[in-house]
């Protein structure tokens, strides 16, 4: 697979140098986007280092470290975007991310891909990040939602609302693949040279973990809401 330059990356700044115009210019916020870009940036080299200390060094100790710090991470930012940030809240998000990702986790790696050994951090850890990271992003969805919805409704018709909502950019994605679009995994593995073939198994798989944990994340932290019943 070819190798991007470092000093190619700043190319990409441009489109994003656009978005962060329009951005202070509408909403009046100009530290926003550059401190997303900047955290994404250095987020990303730190664990593309780090990541190939785990890969040579498979201790399950850290695996499991990381994917705990996944979903406290994904938790955090996933309550930014609701008014009520208590403790009590921040659990029903965490307890959510936990189950409803885990369960889709152990099924595709240990029943759909099944891999052997069962620790595998090259497949353990990507895996888990999607999964994590959609869940996280539904669920931010659908908590914002449904705090704007239970003030007008009651609550079956604000779960329903929030839930559909929050299912939206997946139930988008499962649309228009093929096509509109061909999604990350598929077209990186496409580059680096996979059977097209053998690269769509892994999309499917890949579709239908997101679409799943972030379902399931969703419904558990909506059941959970049950006291606005």
């Amino acid at each position: 697979m070819k190798v991007i330059p470092f000093s190619h990356l700043i190319y990409m700044l441009l489109p994003i140098g656009v978005v962060a115009y329009f951005y202070y210019k509408w909403l009046g916020n100009a530290k926003e986007i550059a401190v997303a870009t900047a955290r994404m940036t250095l987020q990303l080299l730190l664990i593309g280092y780090f990541l190939v200390y785990i890969f040579n060094n498979k201790n399950p100790s850290w695996g499991i470290l990381i994917i705990f710090f996944m979903i406290f991470a994904a938790s955090f930012i996933a309550l930014r975007n609701v008014q009520k940030r208590d403790k009590k809240h921040y659990f029903k998000i965490f307890f959510s991310i936990l189950i409803g990702g885990s369960l889709n986790l152990i099924l595709v790696l240990y029943f759909v891909i099944d891999i052997k050994p069962l620790y595998e951090p090259r497949f353990i850890i990507p895996l888990a990040g999607m999964i994590f990271a959609n869940a996280m992003n539904a669920i931010s969805l659908a908590s914002e939602r449904f705090e704007r919805e239970i003030k007008v409704n009651n609550y079956n018709s604000a779960r329903a609302i929030a839930l559909k909502s929050s299912l939206i950019p997946q139930i988008n994605s499962f649309l228009a693949v093929g096509l509109v679009s061909l999604p990350g995994l598929m077209t990186g593995q496409i580059l680096s040279g996979v059977d097209p073939i053998v690269a769509v198994r892994y999309q499917i798989v890949v579709m239908a973990m997101v679409l799943g944990s972030a379902g399931i994340s969703v419904i558990i932290y909506l059941s959970l809401n049950k006291e606005y019943a």
